[in-house]
């Protein structure tokens, strides 16, 4: 067994861990998982922080890799990947404003709803950039990618062709399979803060597929 494969079964078996345990607290205690468990600044979300800025570091040693194989295209949008992971991460605690005690500046504090230094929460007039931006969009690209590319991939030459030129890390079934567990355990759960989990369920399965991905030779 390789390396990557040894990495992909502990970040998996990570994840189903995750999925256990928010399953046991939120239907032992829902005040106990809002509060405490996936509660703001709490241990889910950083620990989805940490899982982003890995994906993002990741991201940026195959572009490394790629740049050195001659893959200057592959290379380029594999570095562009890790720069959305590391903004994922930083916006993930705010860039760290909670941690460091820094305060908002004057357009954060008018026009971000928790009055943090952050994009995703920015409300100017009523237009909510989590709702445009993070919403139903982003949700339906990020179905499309972990279920129908999967299922795509082998079988679709034309995608095939594109998921590989621009180094897109292809997902397993494996990863789909989870990801739709995942999603059903978080739509089971009758109270806001899942969401958190949701979060930390999908920065541990990227990891996981950027590590161990269908087209692995080119990603890396």
């Amino acid at each position: 067994m390789t390396a990557a494969q040894i990495i992909d079964r502990v970040l998996l078996g990570g994840l189903v861990l995750v999925l256990i345990i928010s399953i046991g607290v939120h239907l032992y205690d829902v005040d106990v998982f809002s509060l405490q468990f996936a509660n703001e600044d709490g241990a889910v979300e950083y620990a989805t922080a940490f899982a982003l800025l890995f994906c993002s570091m990741t991201f940026v040693s195959h572009a490394g890799t790629l740049r050195r194989r001659g893959m200057i295209l592959a290379a380029i949008c594999t570095a562009f990947y890790g720069l959305l992971f590391f903004m994922g991460a930083g916006e993930e605690v705010s860039w760290g404003q909670r941690i460091f005690g820094w305060e908002s500046g004057e357009f954060f504090m008018e026009n971000n709803k928790q009055y943090e230094t952050n994009l995703h929460n920015l409300v100017v007039g009523d237009w909510h950039l989590a709702k445009t931006v993070f919403g139903t969009g982003l949700t339906t690209v990020i179905l499309l990618y972990l279920v129908a590319l999967p299922l795509l991939y082998p079988r679709v030459g034309l995608i095939q062709r594109l998921a590989d030129k621009f180094a897109i890390p292809v997902p397993g079934l494996r990863h789909t399979a989870l990801a739709i567990a995942g999603s059903l355990v978080i739509a089971a759960m009758d109270q806001s803060r899942k969401w958190e989990v949701y979060e930390l369920v999908f920065g541990l399965l990227m990891l996981s597929i950027i590590v161990l991905p269908q087209n692995r030779d080119q990603t890396r």
